[in-house]
C-alpha cells in the first residue's frame, strides 16, 4: 500500500521550494511505487494541498488572491460544449437525430416541458427528457451562472481554492459557466447532488472540464444527501448553489436551510431561478425564510436589506435581463427541422420556437458572515423609509433605493420605469424616469443590484397598478451610491 501520508508531507515541503514532479517525488516514498500511483495520488490530494497540476505534469501552489472578474458577457454556448451535447444526440439518435421521428419526439418532449413548466407540474426526468431539457436550457443557464459570480468576484468573495456543492445540478449549465468564469489557475473541488438521468448529460459535458475541476456526482436527492457528509468538507462549502431547482421541491425552504448550514463561514449560498413570476416570487420566499432580520445570514445581493432589523413583505417579483446568447447549431438545427403540416398549431419550421437565446432569471446570495455587497445603510435622519410610504404621498422625498430591474417598458416612447425596493417595503415601488439628464441620469445607467440615492423625488400612488411611484423629474437627484 502506497504511504499517501508520506506523498502529502513530502508535497507540503516541496511546494514551498520548486515545482512538486512525481517522478521525482519517487525517491522520496518508501517502496518505491510507480510515478504514475504518485500523480493519481497527488490528483486525489491536490485541493486539500492547495496545488493545482500543470500542462506538463508538475504540481505548484495555487495563487492565494481570489478569482478576478473576467468581464463575462458569453455571446454564444463555447463550441466544445455545443460539439459535446450534439455527441450526445448522435449516440441515442444517429446523425439525423434532428431529422424524422427523433427530431419529432425531441420537439414534442421540449414543448411537453414548457407546458408542464407553465402549469406548474411534476415533470419526470428520464433520458429524453434529459437530453431535451439539456438542448433548450444550457446556453442560457450556462451564460446566467457567470453573470451571479460577477457579483461575488466583484468584491473579492469568490477564492481561486474553491469547494463547490451544486444541488440539483441538472444537465450542467451553471457548472460549465463557473468553470468557464474561473481563471486557468483556479483549483475546485466541485460536487453536484443530481438524482435524474441528468446526471448522465452532466457527467459526459464534465468531461471537457480541465485537470484542476474534480468533480464527484452524487445521485441521490437532495433530501436524502446530508450535505456536512459529502467529500467531508471540514469548515464547509466556498459555493452552495440551487440553481433552477427550488421550485421542484416540495419543501425548498427546510432544504435550503439544511444546505445553508453547510456554507463556510466566509462561504456563500448562491439560488438562481427563471425570471418568471411563480418561480421568482418562490425564489425570494425562500431567501426570506433564510435571512430573516434577526438571522446570522445576511442578504449579500441583490435584494439588499438598507433598514437594520427591517424585512420585505411584498411580492418580490425581481429578475435581471443580460444581453441574449447566440442559439447554437444543436438548436437551430432542431427548430429548422419537421414537417410543417404534422406540428401541432402549424408551426414553421425555424420559426425560433425550438432556440433559447434569453438570459433573464432570478438570484439570491446569501452569507453566512453577514456580508453584504453594498455596506451602505439608510437612516431614518435623512430618507425616507418604504414601509411608511404612504405618510408621503404627493410629497417629494429623499430615500435610498435599490434598483431591482431593467426598463420594464416595452413601448420605446413610454417613461423608463424601474422595480426599486429598500428592503422595507409592504407594496411594490418603482421609479418613473419622466425627464433624462446628468443629475438624474444614474437611474438609467446604474446596473441592477446598484444602491440609488434620490433627492427630491415625487411620490404617488398608482391605483391600476396598486403601487407607489416615485417620478424623477427634473427636480430630482439620483445618485450612484454603490
Amino acid at each position: 500500500m502506497i504511504d499517501r501520508e508520506a506523498i502529502r508531507d513530502t508535497a507540503k515541503y516541496l511546494r514551498r521550494v520548486r515545482p512538486i514532479d512525481p517522478d521525482e517525488l519517487v525517491d522520496y516514498v518508501g517502496g518505491t511505487p510507480h510515478p504514475a500511483v504518485v500523480r493519481e495520488v497527488l490528483r486525489e490530494e491536490a485541493f486539500d494541498l492547495g496545488l493545482r497540476e500543470l500542462e506538463d505534469g508538475t504540481f505548484v501552489p495555487v495563487e492565494d488572491d481570489p478569482a478576478p472578474q473576467p468581464g463575462w458577457e458569453p455571446g454564444a454556448f463555447p463550441e466544445t460544449y455545443a460539439f459535446a451535447v450534439e455527441d450526445l444526440l448522435v449516440e441515442r439518435h444517429g446523425a439525423n437525430w434532428h431529422r424524422g421521428e427523433s427530431g419529432d419526439r425531441l420537439r414534442e418532449t421540449i414543448s411537453r416541458l414548457k407546458a408542464d413548466y407553465y402549469r406548474r407540474n411534476d415533470v419526470e426526468y428520464d433520458g429524453e427528457t434529459a437530453v431535451a431539457y439539456a438542448v433548450y436550457h444550457l446556453p442560457n443557464y450556462y451564460a446566467a451562472a457567470g453573470y451571479v459570480l460577477d457579483d461575488l468576484a466583484t468584491r473579492e468573495r469568490l477564492p481561486r481554492t474553491l469547494r463547490v456543492l451544486d444541488v440539483g445540478a441538472g444537465a450542467g449549465g451553471p457548472a460549465l459557466g463557473l468553470y468557464d468564469y474561473l481563471p486557468d489557475d483556479a483549483v475546485v473541488d466541485y460536487h453536484a447532488i443530481e438524482p435524474s438521468a441528468a446526471a448522465d448529460v452532466l457527467d459526459r459535458l464534465l468531461d471537457e472540464t480541465g485537470r484542476n475541476f474534480r468533480s464527484t456526482i452524487h445521485r441521490e436527492t437532495a433530501e436524502s444527501v446530508d450535505p456536512g457528509a459529502v467529500a467531508d468538507a471540514e469548515g464547509g462549502f466556498d459555493l452552495v448553489l440551487f440553481a433552477n431547482v427550488l421550485s421542484e421541491l416540495d419543501d425548498p425552504e427546510s432544504v435550503a436551510a439544511q444546505y445553508l448550514n453547510a456554507v463556510a463561514a466566509d462561504g456563500s449560498f448562491v439560488a438562481l431561478a427563471p425570471a418568471d413570476r411563480n418561480t421568482s416570487i418562490g425564489l425570494r420566499r425562500v431567501e426570506r425564510a433564510l435571512a430573516p432580520p434577526d438571522a446570522g445570514a445576511a442578504v449579500y445581493a441583490p435584494t439588499l436589506r438598507l433598514w437594520p432589523d427591517a424585512a420585505p413583505t411584498d411580492r418580490g417579483w425581481s429578475f435581471d435581463r443580460r444581453p441574449g446568447i447566440d442559439a447554437p447549431a444543436f438548436q437551430r438545427r432542431l427548430d429548422e427541422g419537421g414537417d410543417a403540416d404534422s406540428n401541432e398549431g402549424g408551426r414553421i419550421p425555424g420559426d425560433g420556437t425550438f432556440t433559447n437565446e434569453t438570459v433573464q432569471f432570478s438570484y439570491s446570495i446569501l452569507r453566512p458572515d453577514g456580508d453584504r455587497r453594498t455596506a451602505v445603510r439608510a437612516s431614518s435622519d435623512r430618507h425616507a423609509k418604504m414601509a411608511e410610504m404612504e405618510r408621503h404621498i404627493t410629497n417629494r422625498i429623499d430615500l435610498l433605493a435599490v434598483k431591482l430591474s431593467r426598463d420594464l417598458t416595452d413601448d420605446a416612447d413610454a417613461n423608463p420605469l424601474f422595480r426599486v425596493g429598500d428592503g422595507s417595503q409592504s407594496v411594490d415601488h418603482y421609479a418613473v424616469s419622466t425627464t433624462d439628464d446628468p443629475l438624474n441620469h444614474a437611474l438609467l445607467s446604474a446596473d441592477y443590484g446598484d444602491v440609488l440615492s434620490f433627492e427630491n423625488v415625487l411620490c404617488l400612488w398608482n391605483d391600476d397598478e396598486e403601487a407607489y411611484n416615485l417620478v424623477v423629474d427634473r427636480e430630482t437627484v439620483v445618485e450612484r451610491v454603490a
